[in-house]
């Protein structure tokens, strides 16, 4: 999760109150002054209801906000106002972005747990005020990296660890069939087409066509349905697959078995739930040079 500093937050609250300008709800065009200046508040205006929709404003309300609008306006430059209505802005953003954006680091999208905006309010507030009762800021990111570390290896391991017991059964099953072989590493392979060229190095970009699937058959990615062969490093890649593309001659096409710890380990990534083991069929079809055009 991003750090957001205070200039941040202060360039996002300038903003919010320049693209509503200085309109007030009653004009009086009696001179070119008085339109040029409702022009620039009517112009200005624009974009009000993408500003809506992300900060997650009902227009149903809007006179509520007619209303902030002129209070805001009204306050001039009374720093006593402008500090309140800086602390609304960012407590409203908190609420409704740091609290979500972390839920998501921590627990995943679609998890129902959630951190404590009390704690985080608070947290913050000592800061702003630079009360370090339980911790200065140096120590708290590494306490927050940490915790966070923590908590998200123990929520991962209860919600997921039947993937990996899933994993290794259907691996140790697999192990069993005709012409599968399996690599010290736990990666499994069978030999569809055996090719005849040369076989990259761990630093090689090779160029290949693949489908990846999960053990019950669900593909989540391939090239072939893309209609376009990937290009890439063959130690840039999630480990099992450099297990692979690094004994396979130009020409072969393998279907390979990775099992979670070469693979993406505890790691969400949309589809492939951590501890997730995998089945590739991979097609190497040349190593490119990238001295070339």
């Amino acid at each position: 999760m991003k750090k957001i500093t205070f200039m941040a937050l202060a360039a996002i609250t300038a903003a919010t109150f320049t693209s509503c300008g200085n309109q007030t709800p009653n004009a009086s065009l009696k001179n070119d002054i008085d339109t040029l200046s409702y022009a620039f508040g009517l112009g200005q205006s624009q974009g009000i209801e993408d500003y809506f929709n992300y900060q997650g404003i009902d227009s149903a309300y809007i006179g509520a906000f007619i209303k902030g609008l002129n209070d805001g306006a009204a306050a001039g430059d009374n720093k006593k106002k402008d500090a309140y209505y800086a602390g609304v802005q960012i407590g409203q953003q908190i609420a409704r972005q740091w609290v979500k954006g972390l839920n998501g680091e921590v627990f995943g999208q679609d998890s129902t747990q959630t951190v404590s905006l009390k704690n985080i309010l608070a947290g913050f507030a000592n800061g702003a005020t630079k009360n370090y009762k339980y911790m200065d800021q140096e120590t708290a990111q590494q306490i927050f990296q940490q915790k966070m570390a923590d908590i998200k290896k123990v929520y991962v391991e209860k919600e997921y660890g039947p993937n990996k017991e899933a994993g290794e059964k259907f691996l140790a099953e697999n192990a069993k069939k005709d012409g599968v072989q399996t690599l010290e590493s736990g990666v499994q392979y069978k030999v569809i087409t055996e090719g005849k060229g040369a076989i990259p190095t761990d630093t090689s970009m090779v160029k290949v066509n693949y489908e990846g699937k999960l053990i019950d058959g669900t593909v989540f990615d391939s090239s072939y349905q893309r209609g376009t062969p990937a290009t890439m490093k063959a130690n840039e890649v999630i480990k099992g697959w450099t297990e692979a593309l690094v004994r396979m001659p130009v020409g072969s096409k393998w279907e390979v078995y990775i099992p979670q710890e070469m693979g993406y380990q505890d790691r969400n990534m949309g589809n492939i739930k951590p501890f997730s083991a995998l089945v590739f069929t991979i097609e190497l079809l040349g190593i490119e040079d990238p001295k070339k055009p």
